[in-house]
C-alpha cells in the first residue's frame, strides 16, 4: 500500500477510535483520577450528623466534604436536595450514600460531576427497583418491625429500635444522640423506584456491615455483588460508620484515590 494511503488509514482510525470506548470511559477516567469533593448522603430516620465521626476524618486527608440534609419528604425531594449540592461542587464528586442514602446516591448519582459512588451499609436499587423491594427475598429484618407510622404517612423507628437494632454497638451516649436527632421519614420513600441505576456506569464501592440489623447482610453482600463493587466487610451495626469511623474514613479515601472496580461495559 502506497505510503499516502497508509496515512490517510491511520488517520481515519486515530479520528473514529475515542467513538469506539464503551459508554462508561468518563466514569473510569474520573475514578483513576483523585476526587477531592466528597458528598455525604444520610439515610431515613437520621440527619447528617450521623456522618460527624466521619467528616473531620476525612478533612485531615485532605478532602473537602459535605453533608445534605435530606428532607426525607419524598424520594424526589431528596434526590433533589443531593443534586443540588453534587451541583455546588468545583470538580468531580465522590458520593457517600448510607441506608436509604444509598438508593438517593443511585438516581441522583447520574449526574455528571459524579466520579464515583460509596454505598455504606446501602441499599443500591436497579432501575424499577426500589429500597422496599429489595428486602422483600430476605424477609424482615428485626428493625423493620420496630417501625411505626405518625400523621401523613411518615414513619418513625421506636427507642428499642435505635438502640437495640440501628446502632447497638454504639455506647449509650451515642444512642441517645441518634435518639434524639431521628428525623421521621415518609413510608413512601422506601417504595419510590429507581429510573436509571448510576452504578452501572460509575465505579462503586460498598461497605457490608456483617451485624446490621436493619438491611440483611446477606442482601448487601448480594448487591454489592451484582454491582461489581469493590467490597469492606465490617463486624458492626447498620452505622458503621459511627462504630469504625477510621476504617470507612480511609475505604473512602482508597475510593477518592480511585482505587476500586470499574463497570463492566455493557456496551458502545
Amino acid at each position: 500500500m502506497p505510503l499516502r494511503s497508509v496515512l490517510f488509514v491511520l488517520s481515519r482510525a486515530i479520528v473514529l477510535f475515542p467513538f469506539a470506548v464503551p459508554s462508561f470511559a468518563p466514569a473510569r477516567a474520573w475514578a483513576a483520577t483523585p476526587i477531592k469533593n466528597v458528598v455525604l448522603v444520610h439515610g431515613a430516620w437520621a440527619d447528617g450528623s450521623s456522618w460527624s465521626k466521619l467528616v473531620p476524618l476525612l478533612e485531615a486527608k485532605g478532602l473537602h466534604v459535605v453533608c445534605v440534609q435530606n428532607p426525607l419528604t419524598s424520594f424526589a425531594d431528596d434526590v433533589a436536595a443531593t443534586r443540588r449540592i453534587i451541583d455546588a461542587q468545583d470538580g468531580p464528586v465522590l458520593l457517600v450514600g448510607h441506608s436509604y442514602g444509598g438508593a438517593v446516591i443511585t438516581e441522583a448519582g447520574n449526574n455528571a460531576k459524579v466520579a464515583g459512588l460509596v454505598y455504606v451499609a446501602a441499599f443500591a436499587p436497579d432501575a424499577g427497583e426500589s429500597s422496599g423491594s429489595l428486602g422483600k427475598s430476605y424477609g424482615p429484618t428485626p428493625g423493620v418491625s420496630e417501625l411505626r407510622p405518625i400523621e401523613d404517612g411518615f414513619l418513625v423507628l421506636t427507642p428499642t429500635g435505635v438502640l437495640e437494632d440501628f446502632a447497638q454497638d454504639l455506647p449509650e451516649a451515642e444512642k441517645a444522640i441518634l435518639l434524639a436527632t431521628e428525623t421521621p421519614t415518609q413510608g413512601a420513600v422506601l417504595g419510590a423506584s429507581i429510573t436509571t441505576a448510576a452504578w452501572h456506569e460509575k465505579p462503586s464501592w460498598f461497605v457490608v456491615a456483617t451485624h446490621d440489623r436493619m438491611i440483611s447482610p446477606d442482601q448487601e453482600q448480594a448487591t454489592a455483588k451484582r454491582m461489581h463493587a469493590t467490597v469492606l466487610t465490617l463486624p458492626t451495626s447498620h452505622v458503621p460508620m459511627l462504630s469504625k469511623p477510621n476504617d470507612v474514613a480511609d475505604f473512602i479515601g482508597q475510593a477518592a484515590g480511585g482505587r476500586g472496580t470499574a463497570p463492566t461495559a455493557t456496551g458502545n
